[in-house]
């Protein structure tokens, strides 16, 4: 074969490898790689983990998994002791309309039924919010299951409780994912029940958030009385820590001793308040706590 031959081949060759690297860098599938992704430390963070709830053994609980959340269920008092969830950005909107049917589990051992807050003075109290679960069609309807309720005041329930919840969302979109963990506070002079099945009526709720995404991880509690609460949010906001301590539970205890001790212990409600996104990253697997 002579040299002008050769050569010519090997101009063809050269432009063959260089049409398919140029192809593979532009294809969709290359493009989607260059997203951002967690850094390592946060990659080690499994969210699976995150919503994780130890209570005390003497606590009378029934831990029951729904669509979209977790229900440890106590059926002494009737009420969950704890409902946990993580709430992803993308599930904070979507076309499911909300379904107001509330149901009675007849699995879950003394899950009260709707009409126990008939004429009681108290709202049917939602844990996890009905709002978050627009994603799903199972998820709305397991909203409503009366495990995920608690006797509420009404001007807690249509107030502050649902600025909170407004507010989880908000956080929710700007920092990718955030973990949700909520549920009453029974004082030991709590003896109020409502209706046949004799729903026992919390003094107070609790809610504890961690960003596990955010740079740096933060965590925040709130804590508000069974009434009308006037004021700002942050007339409310408490350490973890403090909650821990008026519930007993031990939040986030998969997190490092380290991390887990240093975000209990502090909070800004400044912070979680701000506009400004402070995560390292941008997407999330959609299927991490499923």
């Amino acid at each position: 074969m002579d040299k002008n031959k050769i050569m010519k081949y090997a101009a063809v060759f050269l432009l063959i490898i260089g049409i398919a690297y140029f192809w593979n860098r532009l294809s969709p599938g290359a493009i989607d790689k260059n997203f951002d992704t967690p850094q390592e430390s946060e990659s080690a963070i499994d969210l699976k983990e995150l919503d994780k709830v130890t209570t005390h053994n003497d606590i009378p609980s029934v831990v029951k998994e729904y669509e979209g959340f977790t229900v440890d269920f106590n059926p002494e008092n009737k009420t969950p002791n704890y409902v946990a969830w993580i709430l992803q950005g993308h599930e904070t909107e979507g076309a499911t309309a909300r379904s107001n049917n509330f149901w009675t589990d007849r699995e879950l051992d003394g899950c009260p039924d709707t009409r126990d807050y008939s004429r009681s003075g108290y709202d049917r109290g939602h844990m996890c919010p009905a709002g978050e679960q627009k994603w799903s069609d199972d998820a709305m309807n397991h909203s409503f299951v009366m495990a995920n309720i608690c006797p509420q005041k009404h001007e807690l329930n249509t107030g502050a409780w649902k600025t909170l919840e407004d507010k989880e969302r908000v956080w929710a979109k700007r920092d990718s994912a955030i973990v949700i963990i909520a549920g009453p506070i029974y004082d030991k002079t709590d003896k109020e029940t409502i209706g046949k099945n004799k729903v026992r009526v919390p003094s107070a709720f609790f809610k504890v958030l961690l960003a596990p995404y955010s740079n740096p991880m933060r965590a925040i509690g709130f804590v508000y009385p069974n009434m009308k609460c006037e004021g700002n949010m942050s007339n409310y906001a408490v350490t973890v820590d403090d909650v821990e301590k008026m519930t007993g539970f031990d939040f986030f205890s998969s997190l490092p001793d380290d991390i887990e001790n240093d975000i209990e212990s502090t909070m800004s409600f400044k912070d979680w308040n701000s506009n400004k996104k402070k995560n390292k990253t941008e997407k999330v697997n959609e299927n991490d706590h499923r």
